[in-house]
């Protein structure tokens, strides 16, 4: 008996009132993960010849309607439309696999001239400022071996006095063609070159400078300009500073990730700036005036008697400048915490058990506690250094 076949739609993974546009997605995806190219393995292979029978079926909208109608009776000679079966060639593969193939390995320029002009490829590279750098921007200057068109060949990779000559294998082209018979038909899978590597040319006698490779590499200084405000991972593009182009193309871009070293004062969210600063039990009970730290340089803040450890306060426009506009800036939060003295002289602690008494006594409430009878059960001593001189 043989093996019952899978719903098309369910072998997609897509909905039976799929969009044409869907059920293409849906197999590009399946295409991807099971090619034998790709994965090659037999149950891949199982998997894609499924994929593209479905895929073969219902992006054909006639075929679609007969699947519809008989399921797949309607192609296995048992009945719909006479019983007849029908031709997998009708299915357009070639642009599809030339996508999918262009997406895995870069071949995406297989549809393109291959010898007309294309930008070179950018070159990536990475630099490290510190955070005060970052909030107010600054330019630093990067050394790079980069490649330019060899001075002995102009560019072109062969002998003085010689030139590239047109690969046999494409044609000049820069791709192969390769067809292949399946089950569902004809399948057109178009390549980069293998003789020439794409370019459509082979140098029979190379230039001595360059190897045969049209390019020299020599050290060269950039300098490049990171905004105020740039946050870590963010790049700077700098045109036309990468790859030589090919065919006369532009050159590509030079791509710089800029990396944020932290600071130990500040904690950046969004463009606002966090710090903490501690502050005198006096300041915190009576107010008075404080020098906070800000990215500006320092700055005096009045306190407000009474404050508690916990609380923040807000520098307006202290804070990290937009990257949008630079004359818009973030504000800072300051965290105030109230610092408990660690030592204290005798005349200082008797002057603070003096003003404990007339603010409430507390030095004393347990004893009062224990005294009325309410007193907790257990009492626990710890160790009292004594903070006087």
């Amino acid at each position: 008996m043989a093996e019952q076949k899978r719903d098309y739609y369910e072998v997609l993974g897509v909905d039976k009132n799929a969009s044409e546009d869907e059920i293409k997605k849906a197999y590009r995806q399946l295409a991807k993960k099971y090619h034998p190219d790709v994965n090659p393995s037999e149950e891949a292979a199982t998997l894609f010849k499924e994929a593209s029978e479905a895929y073969a079926v219902l992006s054909d909208p006639k075929k679609r309607q007969q699947y519809d109608q008989f399921g797949h009776a309607a192609f296995d000679g048992t009945g719909g439309y006479g019983g007849g079966g029908f031709d997998f060639n009708g299915a357009d593969f070639g642009d599809m696999f030339g996508d999918i193939f262009g997406d895995l390995f870069g071949g995406g320029r297989a549809r393109t001239n291959p010898n007309g002009p294309m930008k070179g490829a950018s070159i990536r590279t990475s630099v490290r400022i510190s955070f005060m750098e970052s909030v107010f921007g600054t330019t630093k200057t990067l050394t790079l071996s980069l490649k330019d068109p060899c001075p002995t060949c102009n560019g072109t990779g062969a002998k003085p006095g010689t030139s590239p000559k047109m690969c046999p294998k494409c044609g000049g082209k820069g791709q192969v063609v390769y067809t292949q018979q399946s089950f569902f038909g004809t399948v057109r899978n178009v390549q980069t070159c293998p003789n020439c590597s794409g370019s459509g040319k082979i140098i029979e006698e190379k230039c001595t400078t360059c190897g045969g490779s049209g390019y020299t590499s020599s050290r060269k200084q950039i300098e490049v300009t990171i905004p105020a405000g740039i946050r870590s991972g963010m790049s700077v593009r700098i045109s036309e500073k990468g790859e030589p182009g090919i065919n006369g193309g532009p050159r590509g871009d030079l791509v710089v990730e800029v990396l944020v070293e932290e600071d130990s004062n500040y904690y950046r969210q969004d463009n606002d700036l966090y710090s903490n600063v501690t502050i005198s039990y006096a300041v915190a009970a009576l107010g008075g005036s404080i020098v906070i730290d800000t990215v500006d340089g320092k700055v005096l803040y009045d306190v407000k008697e009474g404050t508690q450890t916990g609380t923040r306060v807000r520098l307006k426009g202290k804070g990290v400048p937009s990257l949008q506009n630079k004359n818009v800036r973030g504000d800072q939060y300051i965290t105030l915490t109230v610092e408990t003295p660690t030592k204290l002289s005798r005349e200082a602690r008797e002057l603070l058990e003096k003003f404990d008494e007339v603010t409430g006594d507390s030095l004393h409430e347990a004893e009062r506690v224990r005294d009325n009878g309410d007193g907790p059960k257990e009492t626990v001593k710890g160790k009292r250094k004594k903070f006087w001189k």
